[in-house]
């Protein structure tokens, strides 16, 4: 028993002096930490001298060899490891004092009791007022254009299913839509307030008689309170090999060149071509905004810490971002969550005044790590429940539009694609504002009408989560509105009709960034003439570019395979991954021919009837298809 006792109190003391030591070690740890951060940070504020904090640098290597990674690395994570160390041998301790029974519940007790306080930690706060966005319209999130089918169509290139969807391709276009649900009352404005318009109409390919509803996406806040919150960015961006390609052609598999290009983008690798995009959105960004920049290839770098843009000196960052080269594989899963890493400090910040947002610029094809679809979707998916919210930008003619696709469903998430810097640098100064301002969350439209049911839902990322009665959107992000309409600020209802009953309800639930629930609820009698019946212009429009649609999908995506969910070890027998996009030549089936033929004339005859002269780009495309037929290049 004297024994047990000594070895005891041996073990107390040997503990004590381990302690000690590993505090110590913990709180140089910890200072060093301070210092590095803090004496720049205050010499900066005191001097009032942007600094340059760029941390990546790279010296001529093999591919897969290794950058210079941040110094400090190991100093921040030093802490863990100590606090990991000191919290076992607590525990074996404790083991050895208490024994038996009582120890193990002990022990299970708290790491329970760990395991519950290091959970996430949100924020929640809710406030009187609303802010809004950027105008008075609204366009929801997913696709924000379908550049990358039309750069595909114009090189010849089979393009993806996903190349083009119902809310891209209506986000090329405003829509003017319907009357408000309910009527406006004095004092009080609405952040959403849909309209509603009816149309019945016979499909020229099928020769069926339709049905739809138009939700009109409308706001009754006025321009000055539709203004962007302060921003923490972080700029993920891909340097991976497959970025070193042009920007006109495929990396994998094709050297044609885009006829359609100008030569000053034709010479722009998708990298070069990436960086000048950062650089461009790098004016967008006010003083009271914060960024931060992450690299990644086979694995991730930080390039930059996340700090305020007053105390950033812009022009060595941009002189820095230009010089940025290609290297190894792409590990798109350590990028992500390297740039949901460098957020998380902010997550608590009031969601009133700071969006949390990464901006990430990809080709989207990853061929290491975790390369599946549902990897990638739920790290998107934590990261939004922490109101981290992201926009992906893809580059290149070879983007990988079918991953994006999945990720950007999910709440505050939205994509664009790029084909032309200059062009890009355009969009970004009518759009910005737009691009990382989400408003509208968890929208649920519920209809009630005995004579009706939902039969298909277009121009909405969300469209499979509809039934019979019930819409669900995740995200509306504020959208450019002019006299011409909102810019996609339509969803197009299909219904199956039941009976004669005309009386159709609608209402509307929804939370506002603040994670204040709304409701907008209107009753109205659908218009049973026969067709062709149009309550307005806008869901005209809207109907014709959905039949666009499902022709060019069923006749200039057909040929595509890659349409299913990937796993991580998915392979199609190419050699490349699931991921990695080889080029393919644009084949049209032969069928097409009267379709492609017969559906022109029809677009022809809704162009005058609509008056929209800006529908013609439509016709050109139809026009190329045409030709591939009469060529005899042709799916047999």
């Amino acid at each position: 028993m004297r024994g047990a006792l000594s070895i005891l109190k041996q073990l107390e003391i040997l503990m004590f002096y381990i302690r000690k030591i590993l505090l110590t070690l913990i709180t140089v740890n910890v200072l060093i930490m301070l210092l590095h951060s803090t004496i720049p940070t205050v010499w900066s504020a005191v001097t009032l001298t942007p600094v340059d904090d760029w941390q990546y640098y790279t010296t001529p290597r093999n591919p897969f060899s290794e950058t210079n990674q941040d110094p400090m690395r190991s100093l921040y994570e030093a802490p863990y490891y100590l606090a990991g160390i000191w919290l076992i041998l607590e525990l074996i301790r404790l083991m050895l004092v208490m024994g038996g029974i009582s120890a193990i519940v002990t022990v299970f007790t708290i790491l329970l009791l760990l395991a519950s306080i290091s959970g996430p930690m949100v924020g929640s706060i809710c406030d009187q007022g609303r802010a809004s966005a950027e105008r008075n319209g609204f366009a929801t999130g997913g696709a924000k254009d379908i550049n990358n089918f039309r750069a595909n169509i114009a090189a010849g290139y089979l393009p993806q299913p996903t190349d083009i969807t119902y809310e891209g391709l209506f986000y090329d276009y405003s829509f003017n839509t319907g009357k408000p649900a309910v009527e406006s009352q004095p004092g009080d404005k609405r952040l959403f307030l849909p309209t509603w318009s009816s149309a019945v109409s016979r499909n020229q390919r099928s020769g069926e008689v339709e049905h739809f509803l138009a939700v009109g996406l409308k706001s009754e806040l006025d321009t000055a309170q539709f203004a962007r919150k302060k921003l923490n960015m972080v700029v993920v961006l891909d340097i991976s090999g497959s970025m070193e390609s042009p920007f006109d052609r495929y990396y994998y598999g094709s050297t044609r060149a885009r006829a359609d290009i100008t030569n000053e983008s034709a010479k722009m690798s998708k990298l070069k071509s990436a960086c000048s995009s950062i650089v461009a959105m790098l004016e967008h960004l006010r003083p009271d905004d914060r960024l931060g920049i992450v690299l990644f290839d086979h694995e991730a770098h930080l390039a930059k810490p996340v700090s305020l843009i007053s105390m950033t000196d812009m022009a060595a960052l941009k002189e820095h971002i230009l010089k940025l080269e290609t290297n190894g594989a792409t590990n798109m899963e350590e990028g992500l969550e390297m740039g949901r890493d460098l957020l998380k400090p902010f997550i608590l910040s009031n969601p009133a005044e700071y969006e949390n947002r990464i901006i990430f610029l990809t080709d989207a094809m990853p061929n290491t790590d975790d390369t599946s679809e549902f990897g990638l979707l739920d790290i998107a998916r934590r990261m939004a429940e922490h109101k981290i919210y992201t926009t992906f930008i893809g580059m290149g003619l070879d983007f990988n539009s079918q991953l994006i696709k999945s990720i950007s469903q999910v709440r505050g998430s939205n994509y664009y694609s790029v084909h032309s810097p200059a062009d890009f640098k355009k969009r970004l100064a009518d759009e910005f504002e737009c691009m990382v301002n989400p408003m509208v969350f968890d929208l649920t439209l519920t209809l009630k009408a005995p004579g009706y049911r939902i039969k298909r839902v277009i121009g909405s990322p969300e469209a499979d989560m509809a039934t019979g009665r019930i819409m669900q959107v995740k995200t509306l992000f504020p959208a450019p509105t002019d006299e011409n309409g909102t810019r996609g600020g339509i969803i197009l209802l299909q219904l199956e009709k039941l009976s004669d009953d005309s009386n159709i309800t609608l209402s509307v639930n929804y939370e506002d960034r603040m994670g204040c629930e709304g409701e907008v609820a209107g009753t109205f009698a659908f218009n049973n003439s026969e067709p062709e019946h149009f309550d307005d212009a806008g869901i005209r429009k809207g109907i014709v570019l959905a039949r666009y649609a499902d022709l060019i999908r069923d006749s200039a995506t057909g040929k595509h395979k890659r349409v299913s969910p990937a796993s991580e070890n998915s392979d199609d027998g190419s050699g490349w991954s699931y991921w990695e996009r080889p080029a393919r030549p644009l084949t049209v089936s032969t069928i097409a021919r009267s379709e492609i033929s017969k559906f022109r004339d029809y677009l022809q005859f809704e162009i005058s009837a609509i008056c929209d002269n800006t529908l013609e780009k439509e016709v050109h495309v139809l026009n190329q298809l045409s030709r591939i037929v009469e060529n005899k290049e042709i799916a047999q």
